[in-house]
């Protein structure tokens, strides 16, 4: 598997509804729990993650062409 780094900047979104969800509350709570502990770190990784959740799209996953995002075509089951 390699990396692609033009991938990387294309900004198309690649992270589905439920993942933005647990990457929003994930840096909610790194977020929060940085600011006890004063930690730049946790501070600098809770931004990104509610960054990433917010607007639906990963650089990581771009560079290595994954995709979480629920295709068009395809209907969520019950329906």
């Amino acid at each position: 598997m390699s990396f692609d780094f033009k991938r990387m900047f294309k900004f198309e979104h690649n992270v589905g509804e439920k993942e933005k969800k647990y990457r929003i509350y994930a840096g909610a709570a790194l977020f929060v729990l940085s600011v006890v502990t004063a930690s730049i770190f946790l501070l600098v990784v809770g931004c990104a993650l509610i960054a990433s959740g917010f607007f639906g799209f990963c650089p990581v996953y771009g560079g290595l062409g994954k995709n979480t995002c629920d295709t068009a075509g395809s209907a969520p089951a019950g329906e």
